[in-house]
């Protein structure tokens, strides 16, 4: 492959697509012209190779009900040996039309009404509607700033946990934080679970997404011998910019949990999954390990800009270097707005649409959420744009 083949500057006219992140500018925003860094996709192509795959099966004429084959596993397998050196059983997968539904089939089948689940904010805002739009109760143990990163607060969780406490739900790489846990904090959790009987449910969506020198750990390989229920959901939608076909990989090593969990996808008819999406992510693993390298470098590239950027031109406001995904996590308390004044501030003087800080939870106040994947010079004339309107503050 030719590194000159792919061009992450290449702008990508993505309106009038039913394209979430732009069509719905005036939903969301009231603002139909900002520039657009909150839903967590690429402004990149998706990568040749799999738009040729598709194109290819569009040969046939016939789109009817299918399976995945068993080349779909074993792309998948071969993927994660590659990538995270995780030795993956044949048996142990499954599969989800996304990881959101194989969260909330989780918290379906592994828990009660009434129960308590865990999750560690500010985080990923879908999980808070997979367990009380389930009626269990929404338990939180907040994440701690250290050192500009993220951590989990293991001093506080076990005082967070009760006797109806049955399951925590980890998003490892951390989004919106960036944070890559280590094997130790994995550990460490995984014993603390396991003293507890708690079930993990552990989103790892964002794996293959990782800065040198940080290395993603599966939180399965890192039990140890700790005795933890676990299923861990991933997929390459994220990577390969495929979250548009429905598609993610569940591994599932325990086979009562395994048979419980598809039992459950079969109730809801979800398991079938989508031809394309299945073509994509079989193209993907199998094909795209030098494009992900590039895309790695790109994305790497744009991350240290905006860290630079804020850092050098934005006084009074903070940026925790990601250590993963294309996300970053902004720090705004220090212009004194509260997050109703921010939001507005950025949405109609700056012309930028971010994530507010409160869909993550609490510690979210002051927050923004920004999305840097995407060509270099959208991102400079967002923070271009922020610049000359923190002057006027």
């Amino acid at each position: 492959m030719h590194k000159k083949k792919y061009n992450f500057d290449q702008i990508i006219d993505r309106k009038e697509t039913n394209c979430v992140k732009w069509d719905l500018r005036s939903l969301y925003f009231k603002n139909p012209d900002l520039i657009p860094l909150w839903v967590a996709d690429m402004d990149f192509e998706t990568p040749d190779f799999i738009l040729d795959s598709l194109r290819d099966r569009l040969e046939h004429p016939v789109l009817g009900y299918t399976f995945r084959p068993s080349a779909f596993n074993q792309s998948f397998r071969d993927w994660a040996l590659r990538k995270y050196n995780w030795e993956i059983h044949p048996d142990w997968i499954s599969f989800s039309p996304g990881v959101v539904s194989a969260v909330s089939l989780a918290v379906l089948g592994f828990t009660q009404p009434g129960d308590e689940i865990l999750v560690q904010p500010p985080v990923y805002f879908p999980f808070f509607k997979s367990i009380q739009g389930l009626e269990r109760n929404l338990s939180y143990n907040p994440l701690v700033e250290k050192d500009g990163r993220l951590c989990m607060d293991f001093d506080k969780l076990e005082d967070n946990i009760t006797t109806k406490t049955k399951m925590l739900i980890l998003c490892n790489p951390h989004n919106p934080g960036g944070s890559v846990w280590t094997p130790d904090e994995l550990r460490k959790l995984a014993g603390i679970c396991s003293k507890h009987k708690i079930f993990i449910v552990s989103d790892e969506i964002h794996a293959d997404l990782i800065f040198e020198p940080a290395v993603h750990t599966p939180f399965v390989e890192a039990v140890g011998e700790h005795k933890v229920r676990t299923i861990t959901c991933m997929a390459a939608s994220k990577s390969f910019n495929l979250a548009g076909l429905a598609t993610s990989v569940v591994v599932i090593p325990d086979e009562g949990i395994k048979k419980r969990y598809e039992d459950l996808m079969q109730t809801v008819h979800i398991g079938g999954g989508s031809l394309f999406g299945s073509i994509a992510t079989m193209t993907a693993y199998s094909k795209g390990w030098d494009w992900m390298q590039l895309l790695l470098a790109y994305l790497k590239s744009n991350r240290d800009y905006l860290v630079d950027f804020v850092n050098k031109e934005l006084p009074g406001i903070r940026i925790l270097v990601p250590e993963a995904t294309y996300l970053a996590w902004m720090d705004f308390s220090a212009l004194g707005m509260n997050d109703k004044d921010l939001n507005r501030w950025m949405i109609h003087d700056v012309g930028v649409g971010l994530n507010p800080g409160t869909m993550f939870g609490p510690g979210g106040e002051g927050f923004m959420r920004i999305n840097f994947a995407c060509p270099k010079t959208q991102l400079e004339q967002a923070l271009v744009q922020l610049k000359e309107e923190l002057k006027k503050l």
